[in-house]
């Protein structure tokens, strides 16, 4: 009904049904804006550390491809050694290297750090072809077995990062990982190696090794794991490298 001029509009009382109801959408836009500004929160708190350094730079840091199929990087008597256990398919172990990769190879430049990188292949059957995480440790031992420390840091770098192949069902051909090292600054000769796939019944012993070692020392076979010594790093902290430093 309209209401006569000079009358003063009185609107109805809202119903509990009504009331309840916008009740609920206020609720409901809180916990979005708290969720939104709790996910920018953290978004804002993880970035890449050092980021512009890029991989190692010092032609002095060294490749070493050992008996036990650990690849060791950094050089001549480091003031401090991690053990770093990575698998090659592992989406988690490619965002350790790409917030932390750069501050590592600074502090392996600078000869206070040097990682012995321990690959294990456990999501293999993850991987398109089946064996894409074995191959790509094959991959990584011939780069290392050249013992050119900054092209190694840059094949890591790169596996892990931008070239890394998706968890599901991801791979990469052996021409392709070749490719990758050739980018690096692989010689001809590792190159062939990767491309012939001649260090793979190689890799899947240290892999093996690796992964026996890694449940040793955790009681599981989870990537990324750091260790220093017997000490498993706290690597939800984001000062972890700096720390190790010291």
């Amino acid at each position: 009904m309209n209401s006569s001029p000079g009358s003063t509009y009185q609107p109805r009382p809202m119903s509990s049904r009504t009331a309840y109801i916008l009740g609920g959408v206020a609720v409901v836009i809180i916990v979005a804006i708290v969720a939104y500004a709790m996910h920018s929160s953290s978004s804002n708190s993880q970035k890449v550390q050092e980021d512009g350094y890029g991989p190692v730079h010092d032609p002095a840091v060294s490749a070493l491809l050992d008996s036990d199929g650990a690849i060791v990087l950094g050089k001549t008597n480091p003031a401090k050694t991690i053990d770093m256990y990575e698998d090659p398919l592992c989406p988690n172990c490619g965002s350790l290297e790409h917030y932390y990769g750069q501050q590592i190879a600074k502090e392996i430049d600078a000869g206070n750090l040097a990682v012995r990188y321990r690959m294990v292949n456990f999501l293999d059957s993850e991987s398109g072809t089946k064996d894409y995480s074995t191959r790509a440790i094959a991959a990584s031992d011939c780069v290392a077995s050249a013992g050119d420390g900054p092209a190694f840091s840059k094949f890591h770098q790169a596996l892990f990062t931008t070239k890394q192949p998706s968890e599901q069902g991801g791979s990469l051909s052996n021409d392709q990982l070749a490719a990758i090292a050739k980018d690096a600054g692989a010689s001809e000769d590792v190159q062939q190696c990767i491309a012939k796939g001649d260090r793979v019944d190689e890799a899947r012993d240290h892999a093996e090794t690796a992964m026996t070692a890694l449940k040793g020392a955790v009681g599981q076979v989870q990537t990324p794991t750091v260790l220093q010594g017997s000490t498993n790093v706290d690597l939800g902290s984001s000062t972890w490298v700096t720390s190790l430093s010291k």
